[in-house]
């Protein structure tokens, strides 16, 4: 019988299979091309174009930063927080968070595989408690900011049918009106 296997060509040319990723399988712009082309949401946005993981991974990483002013991220955190989710950008697919209990054991030992892949290839160290709690914490605001600003969900429903805790940035509120959003968080 034939091992399985799932191989994909990427734009340097090299070839990654996505069920045993070997840490040298790709070029740095094939990791870059597959986060800006992977999308969040499902690919839905009430942008003209949707939100990227790339986009994302910047966002997490500048707010690990404002979280913690006094404390400036090494460049080895600064990679580890834009690498967070590069498993997404090279398996080309970031669920969304309702399916991913749904997608089995089998999809997140794939998934960890990538992860530790990349993990490999770029040296990042491993989350201790306090730096995944505040990872954590910016992965989320950054969330709850994209569900409002980008998939046009209002705060209501951010808390009502995300069940997302966390209020999210209002800086990008101006954006509320792109997303056709009236006073009450409802389209019209």
């Amino acid at each position: 019988m034939k091992p399985a296997r799932a191989w994909v060509r990427l734009q340097s040319g090299r070839r990654l299979n996505l069920l045993e990723p070997n840490p040298d399988s790709w070029a740095n712009s094939d990791l870059a091309i597959g986060l800006s082309r992977t999308y969040r949401w499902g690919g839905h946005s009430c942008w003209d174009l949707p939100l990227s993981v790339a986009q994302h991974s910047l966002l997490v990483m500048v707010l690990r930063q404002k979280l913690r002013p006094l404390e400036p991220l090494t460049r080895g955190d600064a990679l580890r927080e834009l690498l967070h989710d590069a498993d997404e950008g090279l398996l080309s697919y970031d669920p969304i968070s309702p399916v991913k209990p749904h997608l089995g054991a089998d999809f997140r030992a794939l998934a960890g595989r990538m992860q530790a892949a990349v993990q490999t290839r770029y040296g990042l160290q491993p989350w201790d408690d306090e730096s995944y709690a505040i990872h954590k914490q910016a992965d989320r605001l950054a969330a709850a900011s994209e569900a409002m600003h980008v998939a046009g969900w209002s705060a209501a429903e951010l808390h009502e049918t995300l069940e997302i805790g966390i209020p999210p940035l209002t800086i990008l509120s101006q954006r509320r009106t792109a997303c056709g959003l009236g006073s009450r968080g409802r389209r019209g």
